[in-house]
């Protein structure tokens, strides 16, 4: 195999041409039999295995530098970096990160995994080695989803201001996760479909480089006026606006063109975008079909791309896609917005039934929180869909625009707590540190599936800011039986005990039942109280339980900092309430890939550790 030669960084420019065409085989099928196993982002990374070849082939690792957007399609440029052997423990505890990581490899040069990074990243590397004087290609690689986020914009606008050749590959799929949408989309779409074009461009760029001496010179010429070729057939021309020289689009798999065009634009001495048509799940018929159900795959069979473990529960995505199909019905102003996360947020449903009142922004999640605003302003109910780590995005639009001005914004934040696979940047674990310093804000969390359904329509009938967190996995269906009225500031009674209360917080409401069981057979009665608001939180049920208990337990899948035990210590203390706090929170750190189930024992937020916690503190 020719794949056995790649035992490090450069190893692939010793191979011939043949070898070459072998090893993108090799690498897509090794791709597919590993992620089959262990799960993992497939569609994106069989789309640039050649990218990635080329890219390999033409720079020097790791002293030139190379920042993948998101970093979900890094795979492959792990594999050409001698990481092979890594990937049967790809995305587990203690295993090999899916998204780039310094600590991993020299060759990572810069750690990614949200949208959008990619080209400031890429610029704070290039001009620090105009302050270094040191001498090295920087590129940034980003794709056509990802350059509708805005910060992606911002360094488009700055990338002008750039001392030396600063590459920028747009890998163009024409596939986010969800469907492209907005200007940038279309406007790429142009460049697609301008066969035109590009066979002119190719022609008359070929005709005059054959013209000894003064063909290359009469070239950079055109390339560097603002009266090109491309502006007498392509209006607009963006990029060359914001003063980059645009080069392509070029053929994604073809590796001995990209290689062309990428030491072309090595002699750039500034600003240059390549542009690569890829297509999503390349080699893999189901992939190709599906790209968003191998987005982030989970183990499946190779044969027909379908899932190993077929799920017997929903998830709270999926009862959350119902609840808002059934207030979509009930409520004409219901409205429903996502930042490019259609599928993953569960909204497909809304959207199908509802087009009129559906909205995907784009990645923006900033801008989707402020066209909330503005929504609410008018007198409609917004509800914005996202995950908990891309929230962090929109800070200021919710302090600023929504809740300043105390609007009926909705914020159903998915992926809350622990995520898993992904690892340190898409934890879901400091929302409701950084939402709860927030006047006017209110936090939910619901303990069970039928929990979630009550507090969506507690929110469409709220009157101002209010966000509702859910986990990532299987929606919990235990105590059903329980089923309380769903009021403001109001906790739920579930177990009553003594000696011992805890005050639980969404999917913590699960653990906590399972730790009063183990509690009760060391002989140590517990009350549990489901918390299901951390902000504002039940205050006059903490004063009523000095009575009866001298031991309060505040559990969360947060981190500790700011969060809803935090915040509950404070007011016992201020209040001279005769009560000691044990706060079970997630440790101030950020917290890296793995199950769920072994992470929440590595923290000692598992039932067994957090009872002998409080068997301890008693």
């Amino acid at each position: 195999m020719v794949l056995e030669k790649i035992q490090k960084e450069n190893d692939i420019k010793k191979l011939t041409p043949e070898e070459l065409e072998l090893l993108k085989d090799e690498i897509r099928q090794f791709l597919i039999e590993s992620i089959s196993v262990t799960g993992g982002h497939l569609a994106s990374n069989l789309g640039v295995v050649e990218l990635t070849m080329a890219l390999h082939l033409c720079f020097d690792l790791p002293k030139d530098k190379i920042v993948w957007d998101v970093g979900h399609q890094s795979y492959t440029h792990k594999i050409l970096t001698g990481r092979k052997d890594g990937f049967s423990s790809l995305r587990q505890y203690g295993g090999m990160s899916g998204f780039p990581k310094a600590d991993e490899s020299d060759c990572d040069c810069f750690n990614t995994g949200h949208s959008s990074t990619s080209i400031s990243a890429g610029l704070g590397l290039a001009t620090a080695r105009q302050v270094t004087g040191d001498d090295y290609h920087v590129v940034s690689v980003i794709g056509d989803g990802a350059l509708t986020g805005g910060m992606a914009y911002e360094a488009l606008n700055n990338a002008s201001s750039v001392k030396g050749n600063f590459i920028i590959v747009l890998n163009d799929n024409n596939m986010s996760i969800s469907e492209n949408v907005g200007g940038i989309s279309q406007y790429l779409s142009g460049f697609r479909t301008a066969d035109a074009y590009r066979d002119l461009k190719n022609n008359v760029m070929n005709s005059l480089n054959h013209i000894p001496i003064y063909g290359e010179r009469m070239v950079k010429h055109i390339r560097n006026t603002k009266s090109s070729i491309k502006q007498l057939f392509i209006p607009g021309m963006f990029f060359e606006e914001m003063g980059i020289i645009y080069l392509g689009p070029v053929d994604g798999s073809d590796i001995k063109e990209m290689c062309r065009v990428f030491d072309e634009a090595k002699r750039v001495d500034g600003p240059v975008l390549v542009h690569v048509l890829t297509k999503k799940g390349a080699g893999y018929g189901p992939a190709e079909r599906y790209p968003s159900r191998f987005h982030g795959a989970e183990p499946f069979v190779i044969e027909t791309g379908l899932p190993k473990n077929k799920r017997t529960k929903a998830n709270y995505t999926d009862v959350f896609s119902t609840v808002m199909k059934k207030l979509g019905e009930r409520n004409p102003k219901v409205v429903a917005i996502t930042a490019a996360m259609a599928e993953g947020t569960g909204l497909r449903r809304f959207h199908r039934n509802f087009p009129e009142r559906f909205f995907d922004v784009g990645i923006a999640e900033a801008h989707a929180t402020t066209f909330a605003a503005g929504l609410a302003k008018s007198g409609l109910i917004p509800v914005f869909a996202v995950y908990s780590s891309f929230l962090q995005r929109a800070f200021d639009q919710i302090l600023h625009d929504v809740c300043i001005q105390n609007l009926h914004v909705i914020f159903a934040i998915d992926r809350a707590g622990l995520v898993g696979s992904d690892g340190e940047t898409h934890q879901g674990i400091f929302d409701i540190s950084y939402l709860s310093v927030i006047p006017n804000m209110t936090i939910m969390a619901p303990k069970n599936k039928w929990e979630l359904s009550d507090m969506m329509k507690f929110a469409v009938a709220y009157d101002g800011p209010i966000a509702l967190r859910y986990p990532r996995g299987a929606a919990y269906d235990g105590l059903k039986e329980i089923r309380q009225q769903v009021e403001l500031a109001k906790s739920e009674l579930i177990i009553k005990g003594s000696t011992v209360a805890i005050m639980a917080l969404g999917s913590m409401v699960k653990t906590a039942v399972d730790v009063v069981k183990l509690l009760e057979a060391e002989g140590i009665s517990a009350t549990l109280i489901n918390a299901r608001f951390a902000m504002p939180f039940d205050k006059e049920a903490i004063k009523e339980l000095p009575a009866e208990h001298s031991l309060l337990v505040t559990m969360e899948e947060n981190v500790q900092s700011g969060g809803f035990g935090e915040h509950v210590t404070e007011y016992v203390k201020t209040n001279d309430i005769a009560l000691e706090v044990l706060t079970v929170a997630l440790p101030d750190c950020y917290v890296e890939h793995g199950n769920v189930e072994v992470l929440k024992k590595e923290l000692h937020v598992d039932a067994e550790s957090v009872a002998k916690r409080i068997i301890a503190a008693l």
